[in-house]
């Protein structure tokens, strides 16, 4: 059976092949733009002004961040423009006389900081279709980061909604949704609310840090990491960076430290002194005294033959 279209009853179907781009100036390409034409087309003849103090948020929220470079670029364009594209809201299904947000939070929030009325199209949907719409809008104009729809799939199964669901609201195949669960699974809410969007950093890397963190001690070095000054001054996805290079350190078996042997020697005249030291990797010798220069050519003008007798003694040894 083919999946409902959610937008099916407030959008028309265009597919447009040139880019365009929305307020907030980042590129809406291909079928995503199109999604987003046909909703703008229909809501021309639909929009009201609401108060935006009458919408509440979704009940499934989909951000780490929205004070971003985007959000301010928004906010620049809305109180230079106006708001070009609606949001959506659905009435509040317990709520009455309120609403809540489908898609469009952020412009919603400018509207607030602006003490502007928000325009919107307002339509009766579903938990199901709502989640879809959402998840839907989002994915068109591509500015979720990877961690950031993993929450919003984590609270989607959360509220009780099926992987189908999950996987239709995001457009996800089973490999990325299993990655998704298992950072969940693995990674505290606390310290993926620590590193925040990490905008720059996919599916792969998260995982990885999920593998990471199952090693022992991983979880409570995450923690005091995740508290340090120089952790907190940097960006999200540096702050990323330092916690899985940390943990990729513990990850690691520490070398065994060798203990370095020293001794001396020294010929019954005293006229020359000799310093070994051996770690087991390498063996200096220090030569001291008037005839340490002398002693020394000797040495290093014979080691082919002393060569020789060690391995005849070596030989022997084996030998016996």
């Amino acid at each position: 059976m083919a999946r409902k279209d959610v937008f099916g009853s407030i959008m028309t179907n265009a597919a447009p092949k040139t880019e365009a781009r929305d307020i907030a100036g980042y590129a809406v390409r291909g079928a995503s733009r199109s999604i987003m034409q046909s909703f703008e087309e229909l809501s021309k003849g639909s929009i009201v002004e609401l108060d935006p103090d009458l919408i509440d948020g979704s009940f499934v929220t989909d951000r780490l961040d929205d004070t971003d470079e985007e959000y301010q670029e928004l906010l620049s364009a809305i109180r230079e423009r106006g708001q070009d594209t609606p949001i959506l809201v659905r009435p509040h299904p317990a709520a009455p006389g309120r609403y809540q947000t489908v898609f469009g939070h952020r412009r919603l929030k400018v509207a607030r900081h602006l003490g502007r009325a928000v325009r919107a199209v307002v339509k009766t949907l579903d938990d199901r279709d709502h989640i879809i719409a959402q998840g839907q809008e989002n994915a068109a104009r591509a500015n979720l980061s990877f961690i950031e729809k993993t929450l919003f799939a984590d609270r989607i199964l959360g509220q009780g909604h099926s992987n189908d669901t999950v996987k239709a609201a995001l457009a996800l195949d089973d490999t990325t949704l299993s990655k998704m669960r298992s950072v969940t699974a693995n990674v505290p809410a606390s310290i993926i609310q620590a590193i925040g969007p990490a905008k720059g950093t996919g599916r792969d890397r998260w995982w990885q840090l999920s593998k990471l963190m199952q090693k022992p001690g991983s979880s409570e070095r995450a923690s005091q990491l995740s508290a340090a000054e120089s952790f907190l001054a940097a960006d999200s996805d540096a702050r990323f960076n330092l916690l899985f290079d940390e943990l990729s350190r513990l990850d690691k078996p520490a070398r065994k430290k060798t203990e370095s042997k020293t001794r001396s020697w020294a010929p019954s005249d005293k006229s020359v002194t000799a310093q070994m030291t051996d770690t087991g990797r390498s063996f200096t010798l220090v030569l001291k005294s008037k005839k340490a220069s002398r002693f020394g050519s000797f040495l290093s003008e014979n080691l082919e033959k002393l060569f020789q007798d060690f391995q005849e003694q070596e030989n022997a040894t084996k030998g016996d």
